[in-house]
């Protein structure tokens, strides 16, 4: 990858930007029904359908696009996703710039570094006041965001509203309480300690990153330029040395110091001595032969995982294709109060956000032999409708062979064979 030279805060402008989007599109994901999980029916949801365990074309395919996505953004990104898109590290930064405004600037009360480190002259009780106040604002509006994860917007709106809704959780306030509790603890004090000792990425990184991962390259040509420079060193919220960046460090590639190194060269029109760079890195041969032996190059990766994705890929695409809006079943209805031999509860069940229109008719009997408590039924969205068949007492000696069918305008039809023997 061929290095460029950067205007001053290229990076941390575009950075900001892609968080913002970033939790905007952890709000929409399940807002416009792309993905998000129904806790009442027991499914999940895809682009507006609901999906069970049985759709295995579907929930196959999309978890193994998930893991592919995942090894390849491990080992190409590597700790792009930390610096520009986990959400964590956009609520510590924002933590630590509200912090730095109101205490100082360079005030410090998480678990990082001197805690707590304030500066005396902004050290009063309406800074600490509205900097508590702003991280529970903060906190509440990052826990309603799961909220939509597990129901529609509309209901969201209603426990926001204080609505009443049957399909909030009666429970549901005080486990947003709790959540909010966490949120403000984790924004409060604990931050980047997060990431440096419990985050799971940071784990897999291990198991991913190749000499080949996208990181920071220092031009040690110039390091002359560098003797009596901290400048990129200062920048580096992580508190690491740009210049003496390795394999597996704390670096999450944001470009902070990238942007600080240009910023100072650029007054003498000079490109800085940072860049990313995706390729292999210098290393010494012992640490070489070590990493080799661990694990594999990005090149041959990314062969083994195209190959899976695209298998992912054409799963998720035939289950789509093949997915049924509802599910019909009939059983004995023996176990129901009142019910005899000769009853059959019929269910259907409407896997779809909208009402659906189900006509049903019995074939292998007479209209005389049988007894369907509707023709003709609206199932309302994502629910379950169940009725009886009976069956008459008169119907002839031996196995009778009956169909119930279901069929809906859109042009769904399912036909469930059973069969009775009358004695």
């Amino acid at each position: 990858m061929s290095n460029l030279t950067l205007a001053p805060n290229h990076y941390h402008l575009r950075r900001r930007a892609a968080q913002f989007l970033s939790v905007l599109l952890v709000i929409l994901i399940p807002a416009l029904g792309i993905f998000r999980l129904d806790p009442i029916a027991g499914a999940m949801v895809v682009l507006g359908r609901q999906i069970w365990f049985a759709d295995f074309f579907l929930v196959a395919g999309l978890w193994i696009l998930v893991v592919c996505f995942l090894v390849m953004l491990y080992s190409i990104a590597g700790t792009v996703f930390c610096g520009w898109v986990c959400p964590q590290n956009i609520m510590a930064e924002w933590a630590n710039f509200m912090t730095h405004k109101l205490l100082g600037k360079r005030a410090e009360v998480s678990l990082e570094g001197d805690a707590p480190l304030v500066a005396p002259n902004k050290n009063k009780a309406l800074n600490w006041t509205l900097l508590g106040l702003s991280f529970l604002l903060a906190a509440m509006f990052f826990a309603v965001i799961p909220l939509f994860y597990f129901y529609p917007p509309q209901v969201v709106w209603d426990f926001l509203a204080w609505n009443s809704n049957p399909k909030l959780a009666r429970s549901l306030h005080y486990i947003y309480s709790v959540v909010v509790i966490i949120i403000f603890i984790d924004i409060a004090i604990i931050r980047h300690f997060w990431c440096r000792f419990a985050c799971v990425y940071r784990v897999w990184q291990h198991s991913f990153k190749t000499r080949e991962t996208l990181h920071i390259k220092y031009d040690e040509s110039r390091s002359s330029e560098c003797l009596k420079c901290n400048y990129c060193v200062t920048a580096c919220f992580i508190d690491l040395d740009p210049k003496k960046t390795d394999i597996y460090d704390s670096c999450i590639n944001c470009g902070e110091c990238i942007d600080a190194c240009n910023k100072l060269h650029a007054k003498k029109n000079e490109p800085g001595l940072l860049t990313f760079e995706m390729g292999e890195r210098k290393e010494k041969k012992e640490s070489r032969i070590s990493f080799k032996n661990a694990g594999i190059s990005l090149d041959t990766r990314t062969r083994w995982v195209s190959v899976i994705g695209l298998m992912g890929l054409s799963f998720f695409i035939w289950g789509l294709i093949s997915w049924q809006p509802y599910h019909l079943a009939v059983y004995k209805a023996e176990g129901l109060k009142n019910a005899t031999s000769r009853d059959y509860q019929i269910s259907v069940a409407n896997k779809q956000y909208r009402d659906g229109v189900i006509a049903f008719s019995v074939e292998g009997l007479t209209p005389d032999q049988y007894h369907l408590a509707t023709e003709q039924v609206v199932v309302p969205a994502s629910s379950r409708y169940s009725m009886i068949l009976s069956l008459s007492p008169t119907i002839a000696h031996g196995i009778h062979r009956v169909i119930i069918s279901a069929k809906s305008p859109q042009g769904w039809e399912e036909r469930f064979p059973i069969q009775y023997f009358a004695e």
